[in-house]
């Protein structure tokens, strides 16, 4: 823009100044003085009211007849926030195409048991709406033998929560009192299991006392002796969701029968999804495991995997009874 055209645009603000805006009023000092130029009146009214309690609407901004002139009153709308409700989900909500007969096996004690190998399908897959996906998080370790498990495990006293969920799966030393009856006898897989210190310093520590604060997340380190297989050192990883508790277990270390690797370490993978629903607490896990060829045909895999799964079932349903026993209150921390 040339030198005219921001002299021309100076002396038309100048003048809408001049028209529109009214100048200040001054009120005259005592003894009849004038106020020295730019002594203006304050802008708001500073007398007091002689004992009159200021009345609703009183004030600079109400708009009354206290306010001053050129005052403009807005007044916003009540803000209204909307919060969506939380409905509990039911089984059929998650896994909508199962059988009538695959139903009743689930609502079972035992639950619902598939295996199968890699490149093959999976016959329990919850509903893509429900937010649920264990298979992708297993196949990504390339297994070569995969359980799928299902159970519903129905209230007895009264309904649990996230709290009773996550207390149950902190007491790891429980893990090693459950057995299996194998042909009429009772065999003790796990002779212990415990948790250590770290991942590093793997020293036993005692499983901490049942909690009232709710975390966002949390990592275990735990040690199993396995009967048949020797030490399983376990990193557990439990994860908080907007509907259920996902509890993640890998081995962070190989695992050695006698002088012999049969395991490399991150080869294990158990997901087991928790979560409260209408009828129970529904029970949902996928297992995978890499076992070399050489090593697994000479071994019957899945029903060994399958006895660990049942294991960890029946010890999960332990641990849930024993919290609807106990009335806590629950808090989240973030």
């Amino acid at each position: 823009m040339n030198s005219t055209g921001k002299f021309v645009n100076l002396c038309l603000f100048f003048l809408f100044i001049a028209v529109f805006i009214s100048p200040l009023r001054a009120d005259p000092l005592p003894d009849g003085e004038n106020a020295p130029p730019g002594d203006d009146k304050p802008l708001f009214n500073e007398e007091p009211l002689h004992g009159k309690e200021p009345a609703a609407g009183d004030g600079p901004l109400s708009g009354g007849e206290d306010s001053d002139d050129g005052f403009f009153v807005f007044e916003a709308p009540p803000l209204i926030l909307e919060v969506p409700g939380f409905q509990t989900r039911s089984f059929d909500d998650i896994f909508p195409d199962l059988s009538q007969l695959q139903k009743a096996m689930a609502m079972s004690s035992r639950g619902i048991r598939y295996s199968f190998e890699n490149g093959e399908s999976p016959s329990l897959i919850p509903s893509p709406a429900s937010g649920i996906n264990l298979l992708s998080r297993v196949m990504a370790k390339k297994p070569s033998h995969i359980i799928e498990a299902l159970v519903l495990m129905p209230y007895n006293k009264r309904e649990l929560d996230f709290l009773d969920i996550y207390n149950a799966l902190r007491r790891i030393k429980n893990i090693q009192d459950h057995t299996l009856s194998i042909r009429g006898n009772d065999i003790k897989l796990f002779l212990d299991t415990t948790r250590l210190e770290s991942a590093q310093r793997r020293r036993p520590i005692p499983d901490p006392p049942p909690a009232n604060i709710l975390p966002s997340s949390e990592t275990m380190y735990l040690r199993f002796v396995d009967q048949y297989m020797g030490d399983l050192y376990v990193r557990g990883d439990i994860s908080m969701g907007l509907y259920g508790i996902t509890y993640s277990m890998s081995n962070f270390r190989d695992v050695f029968f006698s002088i012999f690797r049969i395991m490399k370490a991150e080869s294990f993978s158990a997901i087991i999804y928790l979560e409260p629903v209408k009828e129970g607490i529904l029970v949902y896990s996928m297992s995978g495991i890499y076992i070399p060829g050489f090593i697994a045909h000479r071994v019957n895999l899945t029903p060994n995997m399958n006895n660990r799964i049942t294991i960890l079932v029946n010890w999960i349903n332990e641990g849930l009874r024993e919290e609807e026993n106990n009335n806590r209150r629950n808090f989240y921390q973030p």
